[in-house]
């Protein structure tokens, strides 16, 4: 899918259900404490939760892998694609964002029915598969579309 923005924004009480269903999807699957950051699409913190238990830097992790797939235009799977084959322009990009992107499974798009761009997530506690899991099943909660960066 391509990098399209939408005008309007997730919304806090989608935002809310986004958080609150990924961090139950990762008790009912036992993984580790979760961070949840949603953006909307200007890359601004929407919402954001920590269960207890997490670590010091775990908010930056989840903030970096939202920061990441928004800032670019496509999920964190894409992103590691990416950054695989092009280790250099990567490098690059961490420097000339200070190191806030993290391109690891763990950040997607939020879309809408439209297929339009209208925040994204970044989930970071356990696995970054783990933690995408929760971010999909967070998303498809608030009835919106995941776009984690895998083809379609």
């Amino acid at each position: 899918m391509s990098a399209t923005f939408a005008m309007e924004s997730v919304s806090l009480a989608a935002a809310t259900i986004i958080i609150d269903k990924a961090l139950e999807k990762g008790r009912e699957m036992k993984f580790h404490p979760l961070v949840v950051a949603v953006l909307d699409p200007r890359g601004c913190l929407k919402a954001y939760k920590a269960e207890e238990g997490t670590s010091l830097m775990r908010y930056d992790v989840a903030f970096g892998k939202a920061w990441g797939a928004q800032g670019m235009g496509f999920g964190n799977r894409e992103l590691a694609r990416r950054a695989g084959k092009a280790p250099m322009f990567f490098n690059s990009l961490q420097v000339m964002t200070e190191g806030r992107m993290v391109p690891v499974p763990g950040g997607m798009l939020i879309r809408n029915a439209a297929g339009l761009i209208v925040g994204s997530v970044g989930i970071s506690g356990d696995t970054s598969e783990n933690d995408e899991v929760c971010g999909v099943a967070g998303i498809i909660a608030a009835g919106l579309v995941p776009d984690t960066g895998d083809p379609l």
